[in-house]
Formats: C-alpha cells, structure tokens, sequence
C-alpha cells in the first residue's frame, strides 16, 4: 500500500510540475505576443488563442495518460500497452467502465489516477480561462493586467 501511495503521489506531483511548466511556457508567448495581440482585429486572435490553448491542454491530458500508463506497464500491472493507455484515461477521466481492473494489490493507483485527472481538469480549466481573461485584458485596455 506505501508503495502505490508513494508512486502516484510521484505521478501526481509530476503531472503538476508538467501542467505549471506549460502555463509558464504560455505566460511567457503570451507576454511575447502582447503587441501582436493588442492591433485589431481581436476576434481572429482570441478564437487562436482559444484554439491553442484547447490543444495545449488536449496534448497535456495525453501526456498525463502516457505517463500513468508507462508507469503501469514498468511495474507490471499490464503487458499490453493498448491495455493500459485504455484504463489509464478510463481512470484519469473518472470514467470508470470497469471492464478493465487493476489487481487488487495495485489498486489504489486507480483513485489516485482518478483524483489526478480531476485535480487536473479544475487545474487546467482555471488555466484556460486566466489565458483567456488575460487576453482579453490585453485586448480591451491595451496593456497587461497589473495585479
């Protein structure tokens, strides 16, 4: 029981790292981009703001989903990969079919993968709407929030 406590906590804290890492990385293009962003017309460039940002978080999700499915794969969990990627965003998704069970001394990693897709999702979207908010922001006074 420690041990899958230990690894997903693991897994957890590395998803969080890899989520704050992108928001960084997408602060710093938008904050780049602020004088692109600020000329007319704002539609256009608030619908590919929109779109990138959707698809960064889709490409985020992804990446959560390989991650925890590697790490079934290299402790045993499951031999197939295909196996594995399904319960992984089965599980992360909070989905939950149930065609595909952990064994019973691995599963707990299943609520954690579940609780780290649903930490995630509120995460992700809180980020999304600040992007947006802050183009907005940029688009609609001309400069970037300052608070």
């Amino acid at each position: 029981m420690i041990w899958q406590l230990f690894l997903g906590t693991c897994i957890i804290l590395a998803t969080i790292l890899l989520a704050a890492a992108v928001f960084w990385a997408a602060e710093v293009a938008l904050s780049r981009a602020g004088p692109w962003i600020i000329r007319k017309p704002h539609a256009p460039k608030m619908a590919l703001v929109l779109v990138l940002a959707v698809l960064g978080v889709l490409v985020l999700f992804t990446c959560f989903v390989w991650l925890w499915a590697i790490a079934l794969i290299w402790i045993g969990v499951f031999s197939a990969l295909e196996t594995a990627v399904y319960f992984s965003i089965v599980a992360f998704t909070t989905l939950g079919f149930g065609d595909v069970l952990l064994p019973v001394e691995w599963r707990i990693l299943g609520g954690l993968a579940a609780a780290n897709g649903l930490l995630n999702l509120g995460l992700l979207t809180a980020m999304l709407v600040e992007m947006l908010r802050r183009v907005r922001t940029i688009q609609t006074t001309g400069r970037p929030d300052e608070h």
